[in-house]
Formats: structure tokens, sequence, C-alpha cells
């Protein structure tokens, strides 16, 4: 069951049992803020158990792109499109949130993005990229990367 997330009262409901999960909390809560109030979509995450679709074609996309395999097991995702961009997220227990942005058009913008909880050491299977930092009254310092999808998906 699908619930939404709420970006004024940041709650770890899902994440307990992340070693970060305030931080992965206040991450999840900056996604929801973002989309609300750019696209005035409200944000809503489901168990990893009841999404494993979406996360089938996360890690499909990371395996066939750049060879990598997540090694934290998955918590939370979301799956939906907004305008013409469909948009997939993986909350993971280890602090990290991997999204897929998918233009809907053959010629749009396509990307995987990665995002560090406050507090996290880098995954190794993602030691190749680099990292720059954002503030986030919600989530503190975040950490983010990302790559472009080059085959289609």
């Amino acid at each position: 069951m699908p619930s939404a997330v709420d970006f004024v009262t940041v709650s770890t409901d899902g994440l307990e049992s992340s070693p970060v999960a305030a931080a992965l909390a206040g991450l999840r809560a900056n996604e929801a803020r973002y989309f609300k109030n750019k696209y005035d979509h409200v944000f809503t995450v489901q168990p990893a158990a009841e999404a494993e679709s979406t996360i089938a074609w996360v890690s499909r996309i990371l395996k066939d792109e750049r060879d990598i395999v997540i090694a934290s097991p998955p918590l939370e995702a979301a799956d939906f499109q907004v305008e013409n961009i469909h948009f997939a997220y993986v909350f993971y227990r280890s602090g990290l949130s991997i999204n897929v942005m998918y233009t809907v058009d053959d010629d749009g913008k396509r990307a995987v993005g990665f995002k560090l909880s406050d507090g996290m050491e880098i995954p190794d299977e993602l030691s190749a990229f680099k990292f720059a930092r954002q503030k986030s009254k919600l989530a503190g310092t975040i950490r983010g990367s990302y790559f472009v999808i080059k085959n289609p998906y």
C-alpha cells in the first residue's frame, strides 16, 4: 500500500532498519518537497516487497549501463510519471537513494542519480563516482552524483 511522504513532519516509518534512518528520512522528505513544489505531485512510497518490478527495473539499468549491483537491501521504492518523465526511486538500508529520470520521448533526457544520506560512507560499488555536496534543511548534507542512460529501457 503506497503511503504519502510528509515533508513537514519527517518520519522514519519504513526506514527504521537503516543505521542512518533519520538522515534517510530527511532525504526522502527532501524529494517529496521537491516534487510537491515543482510539479504539485504527492510523492508516495511503498515497501520494497510491494515494489519488486520498480526495484528490478532500476537494478537492470544499473547492471546493464555500468555493471553496478547495489549490495544494500532496498527498503522502499516509488514509481510515477509527471508530465512526460517517468521517475523511479529506491531507498536502501545503507542510506543510499537511487533515482531514475527517464523521459518518455525518444529524444529526452535519461539519467540515474545517486544520493548519499548524511553519515553514510560511499558504497564500494559507487567508488568510481565523484560526489558533489548540497545542503538541505530536511536532510543535512546530501552528496550526489549521476550518469546518463545510453540505452532504451
